[in-house]
């Protein structure tokens, strides 16, 4: 492992970006966030806390020369972080947002330059890949020019870094997050899932936490940001005297977050400006949307204020004589966000599924339900089944074991943008604390001390000195279980595809730097000519051991994308091989194909250059 000076926690998020670190030359190396210079008006540049993830490409004459230049580099034609978000919003044909929601759509080539997404023809536009290294890099260059100075083992690209992902995120994802990181110059990077560094935040915030949890606490860690919610239960228990803790489980990959209630705070205020009779086009409703995330972070975080201002900015040469104005209401606020975004509902609820029209506008995969707390429900109720289940075996193996977990959670970690606002997080509590009496389990409380925005780039600088042997490690390993998918053996039947096989490569919870062979199994790989290599995941099969055969997966499996690829070899040969699966230290996986005399083998990956499997 690479050992730096500086340990470096990036938290590449699809509002804010924000950068922390730990000197461990230092005496007591403590946690500390880096001042992020970017331009905040054209020509000006300050530093910040935080990087707004947004990408403004200005048309040509629309800035003066020389306003997108920084410290570091010749002067740009693009600029990002708060100034791109501040005037991009008023031309959003020129602003790129929720790039990395799009980095992880599974329906795109995500090095295609399809952002700003539905500008028009003519308009200029960068893939999501290239946006992601385009933030990646200036977080670097704003290092070097801040913190490395001419000292070069100080440099960003020789140190440690640890870059978050969503706990949801695929292989796909994770794999295309690495390249644009790579791409942007860091020599030395390692993923951390953003609930794991939240809750390693708080470890850090709070040196005595063993007073505040307790063996067979279940930790619920809630992140919802400005583009996806992500859900993380982490039990904790007792191994040889000492406290222990483990992630059990994480949620499925929800687009669902801040940005989904600001279309909606813009959508409650175009109805307003529709009854004074002004109807507003897409440009300005996108356009809305931003003033009422604005004015909506006004009324959240200032509660003494009951209303705020929106702005619309008018058109072609009628900039100012048709700007429209409106206030946001505080409680039309809480009541649109609270009664749609975090319903009260039973435990038993599940999450709507609208049906489905002919033909969808392409665009990214917002989940249908607004509703978190649903989602919220069907994810612990489908957990509450497995630890149920995993308690009453080990009470039967141990009939005098105390019980090792809740059913439910019995601690909970806000983390996000979102959370900011106090009464989301009392509204959350509230309905957790109904689910419990319900279940006639023990009353739900917060952990707190977390800063919601720094929270997880500083938890994933402190992981790194935990990776160095200081300080206690949450067990976790890879977040579901991993499957390729086996065609049956038998006669080809008319009209029916043969069925297809779950084939356990990677169990729940295989820890980086791990490998693991296939046991006594061969199956036959084609090469030389294209093939369809089908890959699946689940987040409820935590049993599977590598050489488990699933026949009947569907229920509880999921397909992922597939991957369409030519091998290297002779045209059309069935080659027989036995499998090998690797959990790299950056959490990347890799399945690797051995010929049966070992004289071949074969790596069977995701390229996110072109979108199919190498060798």
């Amino acid at each position: 492992m690479h050992t730096s000076r500086f340990i470096i926690g990036i938290d590449l998020g699809t509002t804010n970006c924000a950068v922390s670190y730990l000197d461990t030359g230092s005496p007591e190396p403590s946690v500390s966030d880096l001042a992020i210079p970017q331009i905040v008006r054209a020509g000006l540049v300050d530093e910040r806390p935080l990087l707004p993830s947004f990408l403004y490409l200005p048309g040509a004459g629309e800035q003066p020369e020389g306003s997108m230049k920084l410290q570091w580099g010749a002067n740009r034609d693009w600029c990002v972080g708060e100034f791109a978000r501040n005037f991009g919003s008023q031309v959003p044909n020129r602003l790129v947002a929720s790039a990395k929601s799009w980095l992880c759509h599974p329906g795109i080539d995500h090095r295609q330059a399809i952002l700003p997404w539905q500008a028009p023809e003519g308009n200029r536009k960068i893939s999501p890949f290239e946006a992601c290294v385009r933030y990646l890099r200036h977080l670097a260059d704003a290092w070097n020019a801040t913190k490395a100075g001419d000292n070069l083992e100080n440099r960003f690209e020789e140190q440690e870094v640890f870059l978050t992902v969503p706990a949801s995120f695929d292989p796909i994802a994770r794999e295309l997050t690495v390249q644009a990181a790579k791409e942007a110059g860091y020599q030395h990077v390692t993923l951390l899932e953003e609930p794991q560094a939240a809750f390693y935040a708080w470890l850090a915030g709070n040196p005595n936490w063993r007073d505040q949890v307790t063996p067979g606490d279940l930790i619920l860690v809630v992140d919802v940001g400005g583009g996806t919610t992500d859900l993380t239960l982490i039990e904790v228990t007792e191994d040889a005297g000492n406290l222990a803790l483990t992630r059990l489980a994480v949620g499925d990959h929800l687009l669902l977050g801040g940005d989904n209630m600001d279309l909606t705070l813009a959508h409650h205020l175009a109805q307003v400006f529709a009854s004074k009779g002004h109807k507003l086009d897409l440009a300005r409703t996108i356009q809305l949307g931003f003033s009422a995330r604005q004015a909506k972070e006004t009324l959240l975080n200032h509660p003494e204020q009951t209303s705020a201002p929106v702005t619309v900015l008018g058109s072609g040469r009628s900039v100012i004589a048709n700007t429209l104005k409106a206030d946001l209401q505080r409680d039309d606020v809480l009541r649109i966000i609270l009664d749609g975004f975090f319903a009260q509902c039973p435990l038993t609820e599940s999450p709507q599924k609208s049906a489905n029209a002919g033909f969808q506008e392409l665009g990214l995969p917002y989940v249908s339900d607004p509703a978190i707390t649903r989602h919220l429900a069907e994810f612990l109720t489908k957990n509450r089944d497995f630890l149920r289940e995993r308690d009453s075996k080990e009470t039967k193996k141990v009939k005098s074991l105390k019980k090792s977990t809740h059913a439910l959670p019995t601690k909970v970690l806000f983390n996000g943008g979102v959370f900011k606002s106090n009464p989301l997080q009392e509204r959350l509590l509230t309905v957790l604390n109904e689910w419990a009496k319900s279940e006639h389990t023990e009353t739900v409380s917060s952990l707190t001390g977390s800063d919601l925005d720094q929270a997880v780039a500083r938890g994933a600088a402190y992981y790194g000195l935990v990776r160095r042997g200081s300080g206690i490690r949450i067990r976790g390993g890879t977040p579901r279980s991993y499957y390729i998918g086996i065609e049956t053996a038998m006669p080809a039947v008319p009209g029916f595809p043969r069925p297809i096989k779950a084939l356990c490569v990677a169990p729940f919870g295989m820890e980086e730097g791990s490998q693991v062979d296939i046991p006594s199994q061969e199956f036959g790989l084609i090469v030389g000519q294209q093939a369809k290599f089908r890959f699946l995941a689940s987040n409820l099969r935590r049993n599977d051991h590598p050489g488990s055969i699933i026949e009947d997966w569907e229920a509880d499996i999921e397909e992922l994308a597939p991957v369409a690829t030519t091998l290297e070899g002779a045209a059309g040969q069935l080659v027989p091989v036995h499998l090998h699966t690797k959990v790299t230290e950056t959490g990347q996986m890799e399945l690797w194909c051995f010929s049966r005399d070992n004289q071949h083998q074969w790596k069977l990956e995701y390229d996110v250059r072109n979108k199919s499997a190498t060798t």
